[in-house]
Parts: structure tokens; C-alpha cells; sequence
């Protein structure tokens, strides 16, 4: 029996949401250079779960849907409210999208059309959520969401409690688009592993919720703040890189497994993230982001993915840092669910085999005689 460490290289699935060919990421087909210049999010939703980019009407009615349903019962905010303030986002929102079944009527309805609009709740609601915590923790009130805003715009209101600015809604949806799906990744192989159980939509999202929070996985645009704050300055930048690099340590952000010539996500990041940080007055996050890219690329080879440009993005939006990765999850949703949709839609066990390792023709030893 042949193994294959992390399942690297391995097709688990045939899949219509989303493909990596020859370093070139779609969602159902479209380039995802199409989709950040152009898309709403709200498209990309639609665009995941159908595999066709909506109409008029199609789109509205989904934004209207998504409206309709984001608010969250009261017994989910108090709950946001009774758990200790310095637990991590990430642990709070797993928790919260869980106790979201138990309010759910359509939960243990598997039907096609009940799925569909427990999906719709669910991508609705995870904003909601991740805003509400934030404002408790900081000691603010939570602001309900306002029906006639974007799905962009109103989560940047509930966050911050402002209308948010024409660049900032412009920057978030981009981002949004780009982090939507990423074929068989760790946390959508996490959600349909656990549904092709049969097991409910909410459990699927509470394992890709899980599978995300690992550092390995969804963490890597908080660490990249992280670094950045270290650094504090432009000038800093070149001793602190090279210390790192002399060092053998692993600077956040750069390389991607399926991405050989670079994530092509990354570029629409760092242009954003560079006209951001000019209007905030706060250059330097990219200044810097783009000296330590210099460095690492001449000395090591490795090109920025996706999460290095966006967490100066995210700064720049004043989202604190340890939300960088419940975004993600928020973004995220839409391809989770598309692909549960699908497993359910063609469903079968995923029951894959262990090499065994372990001790041979052993036997058991009375307790008296070990």
C-alpha cells in the first residue's frame, strides 16, 4: 500500500465550484482575474452554488435573501456575551455558527431546497457574528445589520458602526472574491468529510471552521500583521528579514503549495493594498510589505500568496487583527457551502485507508506479568 504524506497531489473528488490549472485559479470557469476586477461577492455566491453567473433578477433575489436573514436570534448574542472576552475570534465563531443550528427549524431537513436556504442563512449570519463578538469584546453595542446595504458594505457598518467609505467597500469585496474558494483545501475537504456522513450543513461548516483556525491554514495573514507591527519601520525591515532568513525561519505569507509561479490572488491585494495605505496616511504597511517581498523573493525564490498583501488591506480597514482570519471564514462560506451542496448532490462515504505502522504479531500480557 502506497501512502502519500497530506494527501499532496491526490484527486479525493471530481468538483464543478472551482479549479487550479496550471497555476491559473477559476470559480466554474471564470479566471479569478475576471471575478476581483469586476465581481460583486454576491455574485461569486451565486457563481459557486450554480456554476452561472446570476441575472438581474437572480441577484436580487439573493440579496435580498441574504438581507433577510442576517440578523441573529438574541440567544446567540447573549451567548457572544456570556463567553470570556479574551477567548480567540475563531473559537467563538466555531462555537456560534454551532449553537446557529439550534435555532434553525430547517436543520435536520436535508432536502435540496432546505440546504439551499440554510445555506443562504448561514453566509448571511457569519457576518453578523464575527461583527457582533468584535463590538462586545470592545465594549460597544452590537449594530444590526441595515437590509439596504451590500453584503461588503453592511459587514464594515456592523463592524465599525459608520457607513463605510466608496474604497473601503470597493477593497473588502475585492478581497472577499478572492479568498471565496480555493478548490480542495483543508477546511472544504474538512466540511465534506463530515456531510458525506449524511451529517448536517451546520456540522460540515463547524468542521471547515476548525480546519481554518489552524495556523497552517487560515492564520497566515495574522501572522504576516503580526510581523509587520514587529518590524515598526521601513528601515527595519532589511536586518529583520535577513536575521530571520540567517536563522531558517519561516516568514508568513510567501509560497503556496499548488502555486508554483505565484498566487495569482496576490496581485490585486498588493495594488489595493497600496492605494489604502496612501488615503489612511499609513504608507509604510506598504512600504514595508513590499521591501520584505523583495528580499524574500531574491533570496529565497518564494513569491507572496494571498494572505500577505491582504492583511495590510485588512489593517487598513481598521479590522483588528485577530478577526484577519474570521473574515476568511466569512469569504470563505461561499465556497463551503457550494461544495457540501455538490457532495450532497452526488454523495458518497469519504472512508480513505492507513498504511499501519505500528507493532506486529503482538499479544497480550496479563496485567500480573508486565
Amino acid at each position: 500500500m502506497s501512502t502519500t504524506r497530506g494527501l499532496e497531489g491526490i484527486v479525493a473528488t471530481q468538483s464543478s465550484v472551482s479549479s487550479i490549472i496550471d497555476g491559473v485559479l477559476t470559480y466554474a470557469g471564470i479566471d479569478i482575474d475576471e471575478l476581483a476586477e469586476n465581481a460583486s461577492f454576491e455574485e461569486v455566491v451565486y457563481l459557486l452554488r450554480h456554476q452561472k453567473l446570476p441575472n438581474e433578477s437572480q441577484l436580487q433575489q439573493l440579496k435580498k435573501e441574504l438581507a433577510e436573514n442576517s440578523s441573529i436570534p438574541d440567544a446567540v448574542i447573549n451567548m457572544l456575551k456570556a463567553f470570556p472576552k479574551d477567548n480567540h475570534p475563531m473559537a467563538v465563531l466555531r462555537t456560534a455558527i454551532s449553537a446557529l443550528a439550534l435555532y434553525d427549524a430547517e436543520a435536520q431537513d436535508m432536502s435540496k431546497e432546505a440546504n439551499l436556504r440554510k445555506a443562504t442563512r448561514l453566509q448571511a449570519k457569519i457576518a453578523t457574528v464575527v461583527a457582533a463578538y468584535n463590538r462586545i469584546r470592545e465594549g460597544k453595542e452590537v449594530v444590526a445589520p441595515r437590509p439596504e446595504f451590500g453584503f461588503a458594505q453592511n459587514f464594515l457598518y456592523m463592524l465599525n458602526g459608520e457607513e463605510p467609505k466608496d474604497i473601503a467597500i470597493e477593497a473588502f469585496n475585492k478581497a472577499l472574491v478572492l479568498h471565496a474558494d480555493h478548490e480542495l483545501n483543508a477546511s472544504t475537504f474538512a466540511a465534506r468529510v463530515t456531510v458525506a456522513t449524511l451529517s448536517d450543513i451546520y456540522s460540515g461548516i463547524t468542521s471547515a471552521i476548525g480546519a481554518l483556525k489552524g495556523p497552517l491554514h487560515g492564520g497566515a495573514n495574522e501572522a504576516v500583521m503580526a510581523m509587520l507591527e514587529e518590524i515598526g519601520e521601513p528601515s527595519n525591515v532589511e536586518s529583520y528579514i535577513r536575521s530571520k532568513l540567517d536563522n531558517k525561519e519561516k516568514i508568513m505569507g510567501f509560497g503556496h503549495r499548488v502555486y508554483k509561479d505565484g498566487d495569482p490572488r496576490a496581485k490585486h491585494l498588493r495594488e489595493m493594498s497600496k492605494r489604502l495605505t496612501e488615503i489612511t496616511g499609513q504608507p509604510k504597511w506598504y512600504e514595508m510589505s513590499e521591501k520584505i517581498d523583495e528580499i524574500v523573493v531574491s533570496e529565497k525564490g518564494l513569491l507572496p500568496n494571498v494572505d500577505f498583501y491582504s492583511a495590510s488591506v485588512y489593517y487598513s480597514l481598521g479590522i483588528p487583527r485577530d478577526i484577519f482570519t474570521p473574515i476568511f471564514a466569512i469569504s470563505r462560506m461561499s465556497g463551503w457551502t457550494a461544495h457540501i451542496l455538490e457532495q450532497y448532490d452526488n454523495n458518497r462515504l469519504i472512508r480513505p485507508r492507513a498504511e499501519y505502522i505500528g507493532p506486529v504479531h503482538a499479544h497480550y500480557v496479563p496485567l500480573s506479568e508486565r
